[in-house]
């Protein structure tokens, strides 16, 4: 009954020419298949990715073909895969999967072909970084579609092939403040529950070479240009200096737009387009002078007041939207330590 049923999919995938018919019977080939049937599932898939009638959906059942496979069986496929424009970017991973270290030498080839789109070049020495360990990706795009052509250390690539294809030695994480597991004050209690709420999304998703949803140890020379700029309330400027968030973004039903929670190195720059003019770096008029912006939901703006301080020591976070014609701030929680609590459980 299994082998009709699957056979039945299989023309049913062939034959349709309607994409959200067909992405309906490709979740239903995987979902009911796949499990017990999942070399039958990918030659199905293959031949699609081959001869299939609908072009789009060839080249967006590669990532599903590329998760479904196992060993070298199917490296011959990848190989092809390599040499179509459509289905390149993904075969890339496919190869590295199914052939491991025997993949360096073909995308090495293709990222050094000019003949190749840029995207399939920066995804062949991303993905190679990726396995190898080797730094080619450091502190560019997650994503290698959004890499630029200068942006490619093709140099470096080639150096490594000369050199033999040496596993590097990857990425350190961040360094964080030992409070975060051993917390005692009320401040590194509500920054370790912010840090294990990120750390769950760390490991859904998480690249070193861009490393984001952090809170790490401020450098010396950030907190002496805020010191420069501020007398920052102390909660304030402790959080910065021992949890500074390294790119946290958290969105949800608390934050539909998004908030960015800025850490100690784009502080001072993060206030330009609300207190200091972008280009020109001279105050804006109507801007309150004591609000220092330390977070934004699309554009809207989180601030403290830099003489505000409650008995403990805390202060609250102010909040306006933008786009109003004039800066209306209205208190959004009482304290500081509230306004992470609250972000944490966004998360």
């Amino acid at each position: 009954m299994a082998v009709t049923a699957l056979a039945a999919l299989h023309r049913k995938l062939f034959d349709e020419t309607d994409g959200s018919k067909f992405a309906r019977l490709k979740e239903r080939l995987i979902k009911k298949h796949a499990a017990d049937e999942r070399l039958a599932v990918l030659e199905i898939l293959m031949a699609y990715a081959r001869d299939g009638q609908l072009l789009h959906w060839r080249s967006f059942l590669m990532s599903d073909i590329v998760h479904l496979v196992e060993g070298s069986q199917h490296a011959a496929f990848f190989t092809w895969a390599l040499e179509q424009p459509a289905l390149a970017y993904c075969a890339v991973d496919g190869l590295l999967k199914s052939t491991g270290v025997d993949a360096y030498a073909p995308l090495v080839a293709l990222a050094a072909s000019s003949a190749t789109s840029l995207e399939v070049r920066a995804k062949a020495i991303k993905s190679l970084a990726v396995f190898s360990r080797q730094p080619f990706d450091q502190g560019l795009p997650a994503d290698p579609g959004h890499w630029k052509a200068e942006q490619l250390r093709l140099s470096a690539v080639l150096v490594w092939q000369a050199d033999g294809y040496p596993d590097g030695a990857g990425y350190k994480a961040p360094a964080t403040h030992y409070s975060l597991t051993q917390p005692l004050s009320r401040l590194e209690k509500a920054a370790t529950f912010l840090e294990r709420q990120l750390a769950l999304r760390r490991q859904r998703e998480q690249d070193l070479a861009q490393p984001s949803n952090w809170l790490t140890l401020a450098s010396a020379e950030d907190m002496a240009a805020i010191d420069a700029h501020w007398v920052l309330p102390e909660i304030y400027r402790r959080f910065l200096e021992w949890y500074s968030p390294l790119r946290v973004h958290v969105d949800g039903k608390r934050f539909p737009q998004g908030l960015h929670l800025y850490g100690a190195a784009e502080l001072v720059k993060a206030q330009h387009g609300y207190s200091v003019h972008p280009e020109r770096h001279h105050a804006i008029a109507g801007w309150p002078p004591k609000l220092v912006v330390i977070a934004d939901a699309g554009g809207d703006p989180y601030c403290v007041h830099l003489e505000e301080r409650s008995i403990d020591g805390d202060l609250p976070v102010y909040r306006a939207s933008h786009g109003t014609g004039e800066w209306r701030f209205e208190q959004h929680t009482d304290d500081f330590i509230d306004f992470l609590q609250e972000i944490a459980l966004a998360v």
